[in-house]
């Protein structure tokens, strides 16, 4: 299977733009590139019951965070506070990623 690449990093801060999380803003905690997926603290978030392991852990109900499509986020520039795009600009040998918006480095 061909993905496409990945242009948002851990530790971004992006906004959600699907789904019941709509409008909330995070960082990404982990990506995974050849699923096309990141995990976003807080954001769909599901509950998982755990039965008892004999007496050394009781039974409980856990709130887990599954990661969500990367093509339903929008980073949010550093400079502008704006959600946008992402572009490259080539600097001597170097890559830089800038937003498509205010054209700042990201």
């Amino acid at each position: 299977m061909m993905t496409a690449r990945i242009k948002l990093r851990k530790g971004d801060t992006v906004v959600v733009s699907v789904g019941k999380d709509r409008g909330k803003q995070t960082k990404i905690e982990r990506i995974w590139p050849k699923d096309g997926r990141i995990l976003l603290p807080g954001i769909n978030q599901y509950k998982k019951h755990r039965k008892p392991q004999g007496e050394g852990r009781p039974g409980e109900i856990l709130t887990l965070s599954r990661p969500v499509p990367v093509a339903n986020v929008a980073l949010i520039c550093p400079r502008c506070k704006e959600p946008t795009r992402i572009g490259f600009r080539m600097d001597g040998a170097k890559k830089l990623r800038v937003c498509r918006k205010c054209r700042a480095d990201i």
